[in-house]
């Protein structure tokens, strides 16, 4: 099969190479996605994409003109995909359901224990021969109540290790897994008003979009520490600033921005700032900001890479790519889901 992958980053390109083993012509691009830089999908199968790359309805359509039939994704979040338009144009989607949730859960706790201990500016005081104590003081995770919203397989791991920390943990998931035993399932306010700690784990979708607003803010306690390293969408920016500022939030850690699209993947250098929001969140000493790197693991990069070569294997064979299909249901109709679901186990 052929394909072109958009936004590669130098590092992902001996994963690839591992994951392919020379079965699929696959041409690598450092550009994004867009209008502009579809044109090299021309004469290709496949387009492979990440989660800052443009698949909007235009883009799709450009792209099945050129004769594109299939896309994968290398991230498990799918709303940078315009799924309607590419169900109309008969295109295949996929994206990478699960890998290394460790990675992601180990990141956002890294986040965490770096607010605690101001580790950042600990680090930067010393690297100025600062060796004063002054304003670093924080506080046992031992003893201290952990809220996780959304228990799949990230926030499972997340709570495993706070567990390891002697916390106690409190979670909310329409569908909580069971036999969690160390996990007491609240309902969502319960999980506000409890939490010294609260830990987002949640896919974006018309439900959960916004879901820590104005309102949840208030039901938190004073000082709370927010970590949330899922999707920028999740958080309002503009309330969870105010409550910074309020000194409702007592910590703030970010993998991800609301507004990050264009700015949080690969961007570098002085730009003019795109994200006011974000330059206000960034001026307060109390929060922690990396760009979205969480996934960011040897063994996440692999997992990701193995698992689009498979999405490309099996659509080579006219198969569906089972828990990875994300198509909307007009595209999926002439797939083998269960042929495939079989082969995924195998």
């Amino acid at each position: 099969m052929k394909a072109v992958a958009f936004s590669i980053k130098p590092f992902e390109k001996e994963y690839l190479a591992k994951a392919n083993q020379k079965k699929h012509d696959i041409t690598l691009i450092s550009n994004p996605l867009s209008i502009d830089t579809a044109l090299y999908a021309g004469g290709k199968d496949a387009v492979i994409v990440f989660a800052g790359d443009d698949v909007s309805a235009p883009v799709v359509e450009k792209m099945a003109g050129l004769g594109v039939r299939y896309i994968v994704t290398r991230s498990a979040g799918t709303d940078h995909i315009d799924k309607a338009a590419a169900a109309a144009y008969g295109i295949k989607l996929a994206s990478i359901p699960s890998y290394s949730p460790q990675a992601i859960a180990e990141h956002s706790v890294a986040l965490a224990f770096a607010l605690n201990r101001q580790i950042v500016k600990a680090d930067h005081n010393a690297h100025g021969f600062d060796f004063r104590n002054d304003d670093l003081v924080g506080f046992n995770f031992a003893g201290k109540t952990v809220g996780i919203i959304g228990m799949g397989s990230t926030g499972q791991a997340a709570a495993s290790i706070y567990h390891g920390l002697g916390c106690q943990l409190i979670a909310y998931d329409e569908k909580f897994p069971r036999n969690f035993r160390y996990v007491r399932p609240v309902p969502l306010e319960k999980l506000y008003l409890q939490s010294d700690i609260i830990s987002i784990h949640l896919s974006l979708t018309d439900e959960t979009r916004y879901m820590i607003n104005s309102e949840a803010l208030r039901q938190m306690k004073p000082g709370v520490m927010l970590i949330n390293t899922s999707s920028g969408q999740l958080l309002q920016t503009a309330a969870v600033l105010a409550a910074l500022e309020d000194r409702k939030i007592g910590y703030l850690g970010l993998d991800v921005s609301e507004f990050e699209k264009g700015m949080f993947v690969g961007k570098q250098g002085n730009d003019p700032v795109k994200d006011p929001l974000l330059q206000q969140l960034l001026s307060h000493p109390n929060v922690l900001v990396t760009p979205h790197q969480a996934y960011l693991t040897k063994e996440a990069l692999q997992q990701i890479a193995d698992q689009t070569i498979r999405s490309l294997d099996l659509w080579q064979q006219n198969k569906c790519v089972g828990k990875a299909c994300a198509c909307g249901q007009a595209c999926r109709a002439t797939s083998t889901v269960q042929d495939s679901t079989a082969q995924l186990k195998n």
